[in-house]
């Protein structure tokens, strides 16, 4: 389980988050919403220990991380498996490389062994024709599903994180990069997404926390989060053109 108490985070002088506090199963389908510049993605960093909170506490699975040292944070990280939005593949290896660098830096497997999970963490991501493409060569979504590959290579995490993982993706590929999300899910695993694509948060998650001014304004189910009575979730889910399906 993740936990966040009372979490306050600043860049400089601007406080990006304020007092918040929530907890997540690993098993549970999370969206965090809100606008751009509203922490959603601080969350993300703070999850893994890339950033220290402020003030407040930041529990892994039990585990407070909040003043940990970089050389502790280890064993909180290998839980997750993390896509940001930029991807950071290296444009001077092709697919194949790019998934396999972690596993040739960090693991003593064969070259056979490398070359087989290679292909088969690609296969599960749909790529695996793309083998040999340079970063360059790659579509959006491709780079998407590539990024997720080489997070996937190092471990089987209990849960992922996705940092605005449709952003500048046409609606093909952002309905193929949400079915993905979920078929990776469908074992047990669950997932927090970060998103101000309302639509493809909907076509996901199942729970709904909602950034404003640096504090969690909303916190529930889908249905509860369309026919919320605050102004500000009301204009975002304008965006919700379309009949959703009720929760299963």
């Amino acid at each position: 389980m993740i936990v966040f108490d009372d979490v306050h985070f600043s860049y400089n002088e601007r406080e990006v988050l304020s007092g918040v506090s929530f907890s997540a199963g690993f098993h549970e389908k999370v969206a965090v919403l809100g606008g751009s510049g509203e922490g959603k993605t601080t969350i993300l960093r703070l999850i893994l220990g890339l950033i220290r909170p402020d003030k407040g506490r930041i529990i892994i699975d039990g585990d407070d991380i909040t003043r940990k040292e970089e050389g502790e944070l280890r064993d909180a990280r290998m839980k997750f498996s993390i896509v940001f939005q930029e991807g950071a593949l290296f444009d001077s290896l092709n697919v194949k490389e790019n998934v396999a660098f972690c596993l040739r830096e960090y693991t003593g497997m064969s070259e056979e062994e490398i070359d087989a999970r290679v292909r088969d963490i690609l296969s599960t991501v749909g790529v695996e024709s793309a083998l040999e493409f340079m970063p360059e060569e790659l579509s959006g979504g491709m780079h998407r599903r590539v990024s997720l590959a080489r997070s996937l290579a190092l471990s089987t995490p209990k849960m992922f994180l996705y940092d605005e993982p449709t952003s500048g993706l046409d609606p093909l590929n952002a309905e193929n990069i949400c079915r993905l999300i979920s078929d990776l899910s469908e074992e047990g695993k669950g997932f927090i997404i970060v998103t101000h694509k309302i639509r493809d948060a909907i076509k996901v998650a199942e729970r709904f926390i909602f950034l404003k001014d640096g504090r969690l304004l909303f916190e529930g189910n889908r249905q509860e989060l369309l026919q919320a009575d605050i102004p500000e979730i009301a204009a975002f889910v304008k965006e919700v053109c379309y009949n959703v399906p009720p929760d299963k």
